[in-house]
């Protein structure tokens, strides 16, 4: 993340994160309410030094169901303390004793309480919440406080780049260079398939959005822009920009948006479709977009805009805790980018 733009301005702080879980939280919001009946069962979870993909196993094992019986709406981190929903497909069954899943073991730092469940009609799909709430907190922070202050109160006036995140790509950002390689004929598992996949398509998006943060466009219209609705994925335009347009934008009821590349035609037109061709024609851009398309993806668009709501922050010595939500899909550390430069002290973000 050090590495792309930054919408704001040099790093006024550096700081050390997730130091210990606790100080990494995260909360999904949740999109629906249970149905109260169905052959699912929906599990609120909060768990500590697991991350999503081994709670899901867990939780065939501990149902006695594939792992393909499990859901979840999104992936949370190992190093933190999270809060997120699952669905276990359960037919005509009632549920084990719940006291056979949850544990809490001392010697690995390993927690997971089961917080809630309910009965539901479907499978938990992918994508299905609202957005996610952080609490998190920074220590050993050095810098002015008054220009951190001042940064934190910028950031919630203006928003900032809705880059993708670190853990899109891999440890080391090697998923990029991996697809390069699936893209020229090397063989990967399926699963792995879908991961180098979302990478390149996130890269090439990174690449355009830092270009407009580059030229200071990443907030504003350029001509020809297509647009998408404030917490959802519908895009319109373009549109000849009027003082409709501009108030909308001002007020963050929509927002520019770059592509998520693959087959067809780019949404955009004129000034914001030449960036976009120049970006993706430089260095190896030519070879992702070619293996996404030959991988059937569809073109789609991404907002290059985001803003934390709800944003508050306090300070202890060297301590700086903060809170924010985020809807889905958008990254706490493009938050914590904008602010400078964040050691993880556990790995990637």
């Amino acid at each position: 993340m050090s590495a792309l733009a930054r919408a704001h301005g040099a790093p006024v702080l550096s700081a050390r994160m997730r130091v210990a879980p606790e100080d990494f939280d995260v909360t999904e919001i949740a999109g629906f309410e249970a149905s109260g009946a169905g052959e699912h069962l929906l599990l609120t979870i909060e768990k500590r030094g697991m991350n999503t993909a081994f709670v899901a196993r867990l939780l065939a094992e501990w149902a006695g169901v594939d792992e393909r019986a499990v859901g979840y709406a999104g992936l949370k981190d190992r190093h933190a303390v999270t809060r997120q929903r699952f669905s276990v497909q359960l037919p005509g069954r009632e549920a084990p004793d719940r006291a056979g899943l949850e544990r809490d073991d001392p010697a690995t730092g390993q927690r997971l309480r089961v917080l809630d469940q309910a009965r539901h009609a479907r499978k938990l799909p992918r994508g299905a919440l609202a957005g996610n709430r952080f609490v998190l907190v920074l220590r050993d922070v050095e810098g002015d406080r008054a220009a951190i202050d001042d940064r934190l109160r910028a950031v919630d006036a203006r928003g900032l780049p809705n880059y993708f995140g670190g853990q899109r790509f891999g440890h080391g950002g090697g998923n990029v260079g991996k697809a390069r390689r699936m893209f020229a004929g090397q063989r990967v598992r399926r699963d792995e398939r879908a991961l180098l996949l979302s990478a390149a398509r996130a890269e090439l998006f990174n690449r355009v959005l830092a270009a407009r943060v580059a030229a200071g466009c990443w907030d504003q219209g350029l001509e020809g822009e297509a647009w998408m609705l404030d917490g959802s994925r519908s895009v319109f335009g373009p549109e000849p920009f009027d003082e409709a347009l501009a108030a909308r934008l001002r007020t963050f009821d929509i927002h520019p948006t770059a592509p998520l590349w693959g087959r067809g035609a780019l949404r955009s037109d004129a000034e914001a479709r030449a960036l976009e061709e120049a970006v993706v024609a430089a260095g190896d851009g030519p070879v992702l977009c070619r293996g996404l398309e030959a991988a059937g993806l569809k073109q789609e668009r991404r907002a290059t805009r985001l803003r934390p709501e709800g944003l508050v922050w306090r300070w202890q010595p060297d301590v700086l805790a903060l809170e924010f939500s985020l809807p889905p899909g958008s990254y706490a550390t493009s938050v914590l980018a904008e602010l400078g430069d964040i050691h993880d002290a556990r790995g990637a973000a």
